[in-house]
């Protein structure tokens, strides 16, 4: 026998086995219910943004590949859409859709994107196994603390070498997500952690040209963890240590910042501190670094309105500059509804002249706009010396007129996170003013009432409700 075949998964005692027994042993009833209110609201937020993406440019090549490439499967449901496709094939375009307005939640010690990384995985293997509400809950829980904690271990060091967070790490929580609603065994789920590390990617090279892979990341991870995972209950071997291991993840992703890894976050207090309750939902459709700098510049909207702008300075955490700041000639000239999200002198010019930003901000139109594009050329960027980084997304703006005088303001707490995190009643705004894009209040509340009933019933009903093309 190949002796590759006897390793043995119960053996591993590091971060692998660790989040293998928290997504084995968890008891839904384990979850405390403040921690089940806050998935609730994810997951309608999430939901909200896939569908309102269904009206995008993006989502129409997705729905049409995705036809395609399950041939002729139809377990599964594509939100908003009548047809069904395999359960891989439905959780990536669903991931897409999640994603796919950059709207979506953040966890912003980790800078992952949660549920886009572990709800399209849910979706679809509670819907191909009928799940009740309870296992799905339970499943979207473990998966967000497995996404967050590997994403706070790294302390950002993905973004430093050029990945996608979420792409990477998406893998894993999926794994564990699909894992924990097939029944898998701890030793399953390491060997599935293992599998993971060899489809795990996500290269940020889409900034230079506003590509729209970033929207396939977590999409592809879901395929990805669902693949994982079934290969690994199926008995295929995977690594035991993909994470810590030589070559394993850490070490082939992060390079010199793998020396910065803090394993603790994946070994302790699992499942008695939840860090997912501190997940931050978006109040904007751009890039979540820049969210301190825009409420700045709503704070002085009114008392610029109407003057002549000289010129604007804008303040962000240094770790982020070369994200949404550079290079400054380039993010001063936003072309498109990418470059804009991504782009810190579009979006706060944007905010300055409008004293908003939403997704009506990011059309064509909005973009071109001369006026929007001509204050943009006046911003430049520099590190925020009393940032909060990266607790908080702080930032701020000082505003030089022409008549010399000089306006600031600085946010420590960027809005929707900590002690201002949204509400169920400020996301169910959220959540109508988005789905208002593409369908009728009456639909999206079925929506919501699924949502809110889940721990109720089966998967049933939801995925019932999200194919409202029907």
């Amino acid at each position: 026998m190949n002796t590759q075949t006897t390793l043995d998964a119960g053996s591993v005692t590091g971060p692998s086995h660790a989040l293998a027994r928290f997504a084995e042993t968890l008891r839904y009833e384990d979850i405390p219910e403040a921690v089940l209110d806050r998935a609730r609201i994810h997951i309608l937020d999430g939901l909200g943004l896939a569908i309102a993406s269904t009206t995008f440019p993006f989502a129409a090549p997705a729905f049409s590949a995705v036809e395609e490439l399950s041939g002729g499967d139809r377990g599964c449901s594509v939100i908003g859409r009548a047809f069904r496709a395999s359960p891989r094939d439905a959780a990536m375009a669903n991931g897409i859709l999640v994603h796919g307005l950059d709207y979506d939640d953040t966890h912003l010690q980790a800078i992952v994107h949660p549920t886009a990384a572990v709800l399209p995985t849910v979706l679809a293997v509670a819907e191909q196994r009928n799940l009740s509400g309870r296992e799905a809950l339970a499943a979207f829980c473990i998966g967000m603390e497995a996404a967050i904690r590997l994403g706070a271990a790294v302390k950002g060091g993905f973004h430093h070498t050029g990945f996608h967070a979420t792409g990477v790490l998406a893998h894993f929580s999926s794994a564990l997500a699909a894992g924990r609603l097939m029944g898998a065994t701890a030793h399953d789920h390491v060997f599935a952690l293992g599998i993971s590390a060899s489809t795990a990617s996500g290269v940020q090279v889409f900034l230079e040209e506003g590509a729209w892979t970033k929207r396939l990341h977590p999409g592809w991870a879901a395929a990805g963890g669902i693949t994982a995972a079934t290969l690994a209950r199926h008995g295929f071997v995977g690594p035991t240590r993909a994470l810590e291991g030589r070559f394993g993840l850490f070490d082939t992703h992060l390079h010199e910042y793998a020396k910065d890894v803090e394993m603790s976050y994946l070994t302790d207090d699992l499942g008695t501190k939840w860090m997912m309750e501190d997940t931050a939902l978006k109040p904007y459709p751009v890039c979540h670094f820049i969210h301190g700098a825009a409420d700045a510049a709503l704070e002085l909207r009114d008392r610029v309105k109407g003057d002549t702008i000289e010129k604007i300075e804008i303040l962000l955490p240094e770790d982020t500059l070369k994200i949404v700041a550079e290079p400054i000639e380039h993010k001063r000239h936003a072309k498109n509804e990418y470059e804009a999200k991504f782009s810190a002198p579009f979006v706060i010019a944007s905010t300055l002249l409008k004293g908003r930003f939403g997704l009506p901000d990011l059309t064509d139109e909005a973009i071109a706009d001369p006026e929007t594009q001509a204050l943009a050329q006046r911003c430049s960027c520099r590190a925020d010396p009393d940032s909060q980084f990266p607790e908080y997304f702080s930032g701020g703006v000082i505003v030089r007129l022409a008549d010399g005088r000089e306006l600031s303001a600085h946010i420590p707490v960027n809005s929707g996170a900590g002690e201002r995190k949204m509400s169920l009643e400020e996301t169910t705004d959220k959540f109508l003013q988005n789905t208002s894009l593409a369908i009728e209040d009456r639909k999206a509340l079925m929506v919501r009432d699924a949502v809110i009933g889940l721990a109720e019933g089966s998967i049933a009903p939801l995925v019932d409700a999200l194919r409202y093309a029907e």
